[in-house]
C-alpha cells in the first residue's frame, strides 16, 4: 500500500510504499540511474519517492553555488557529488541527498566513477532540503551511513548538525568548513531569494574575500 503525500499547490509530491524488497529497490535505481528526479530514500522496506519543487531546487542550487565561490575564494579542496545515491545492503538503507560535498576525504573519491561504501567514505557534508517536511526520518539515516555533517534547510532556516556519539546535535558552526556558521548560512539563503543572482554571488565573493584577509 502507497501513502501520496502531496499539498496541493506548490509542494513536493511524497510516494511511499511499504514492504519494498531491496531488490526491488536496486531495480528502481538502475531505471532511474542518472536522473536527478525523483529521489529514493529506502529504510528496511520502506521506500520514500520524492520530487522537488523549483524552490526546493532553488534553494539546493543556491546552496550549491555558495558553498563553491566561497571554496573558490579561500581554497578548500572541495568536490560536490550531486545526488549521488548511497546504500548499504548490510543495513538495507539508501539515499539520495539533495547537495553533497567531499573535502577532507576529496583525495580518496577523486575521478572516481561510481562510490563504493565497502572502501570508499560517506560525504563530509550532505544538504538535506526539506519543504514540506519528509517521512523518512533523514537524519537517522545519515547517521547509520556515519556522515559526520548535515546542513538542513526546514522552515524557510538552515541549520547545521554534527554527528556526536551516534545522534545528530546542532551546532552553530561547520566542521568541515568553518567559515559557514549557520547565521552565515541562513544570511546567504535568505538574500538570494531578493536579489539578481549576479548581485548576490558578488556579495558572496566580497564576503568571502573579507574572510581571507582577517
Amino acid at each position: 500500500m502507497a501513502a501520496i503525500l502531496n499539498p496541493p499547490q506548490n509542494a513536493e509530491t511524497r510516494i511511499v510504499l511499504h514492504n519494498i524488497s531491496w531488490a526491488t529497490y536496486q531495480q528502481l535505481l538502475t531505471e532511474l540511474a542518472d536522473r536527478s528526479s525523483p529521489r529514493l530514500t529506502y529504510d528496511r522496506g520502506e521506500l520514500e519517492i520524492m520530487s522537488p519543487t523549483a524552490k526546493h531546487e532553488d534553494i539546493n542550487e543556491t546552496i550549491k553555488l555558495l558553498v563553491n565561490l566561497v571554496a573558490m575564494e579561500l581554497g578548500p579542496t572541495l568536490r560536490g557529488l550531486g545526488s549521488t545515491t548511497f546504500a548499504r545492503e548490510d543495513i538495507e538503507q539508501g539515499f539520495e541527498p539533495d547537495s553533497c560535498f567531499y573535502i577532507q576525504a576529496e583525495s580518496r573519491i577523486r575521478g572516481k566513477e561510481r562510490i563504493d561504501l565497502a572502501v570508499d567514505p560517506v560525504p563530509d557534508i550532505v544538504v538535506e532540503i526539506d519543504i514540506t517536511g519528509s517521512s523518512a526520518n533523514k537524519l537517522r539515516i545519515f547517521a547509520q551511513f556515519c556522515v559526520p555533517e548535515v546542513w538542513r534547510y526546514a522552515g524557510g532556516r538552515v541549520e547545521i548538525f554534527v554527528l556526536t556519539d551516534s545522534v545528530y546535535v546542532p551546532s552553530k558552526r561547520s566542521m568541515a568548513l568553518p567559515v559557514f556558521t549557520d547565521t552565515i548560512l541562513r544570511s546567504f539563503v535568505a538574500e538570494s531569494l531578493k536579489v539578481d543572482r549576479r548581485e548576490w554571488m558578488t556579495m558572496v565573493r566580497d564576503w568571502a574575500q573579507q574572510q581571507k584577509e582577517t
